[in-house]
């Protein structure tokens, strides 16, 4: 089977909720998915959720909160270490779907380069399925993407007051 680059960017919500999404399909199908989150850390529910499935593995490369002007030593180690285990999952070829959440945002943040995006696109086998996540796609990533979906926002609860709800935004 012949993998393609995805990307899903915008200011929407459920980017990251699409993406495992597909990771739940791929593993129904028996495919190895391996998720690479960027930024985040923390057993969110979704974490809890895919932990039950052998043929999904999720690794998160973040300090769990928002990187707020230049990124701290421990927040560019903790991107570093994410770019170089990416690196060697795809080298590897042993996963077919691999998902790289957040990977926008770690550019955005200056936390990777646009090129080391680009890198991680240009490892990636024929035979892999690609996914790269997060707000701010660049124009060099989507012209490399096959498929580019983009979440726009047009209401959301949250500009009422409503935090994150565990089970559906955590």
């Amino acid at each position: 089977m012949k993998g393609y680059i995805q990307v899903y960017t915008g200011t929407g919500k459920g980017k990251t909720t699409a993406a495992l999404g597909l990771a739940l399909r791929g593993a129904g199908a028996g495919l190895q998915v391996f998720v690479g989150q960027f930024l985040k850390q923390g057993n969110y529910s979704e974490i809890q959720a895919l932990s039950r499935f052998e043929t999904i593995t999720v690794e998160q490369f973040g300090m769990g909160k928002f990187v707020r002007g230049m990124p701290s030593q421990e927040e560019n180690a903790a991107a570093r270490k994410g770019y170089a285990r990416l690196c060697r999952i795809l080298t590897a070829n042993a996963h077919d779907l691999v998902i790289v959440d957040e990977g926008n945002v770690a550019v955005t943040c200056q936390l990777l380069t646009e090129n080391e995006l680009l890198g991680l696109m240009d490892l990636k086998p024929e035979n892999v399925e690609l996914v790269i996540t997060g707000r701010g796609a660049s124009p060099a990533v989507t012209n490399r993407a096959d498929l580019v979906t983009e979440m726009r926002e047009i209401k959301h609860y949250f500009h009422q007051g409503v935090t994150a709800r565990k089970g559906i935004e955590k």
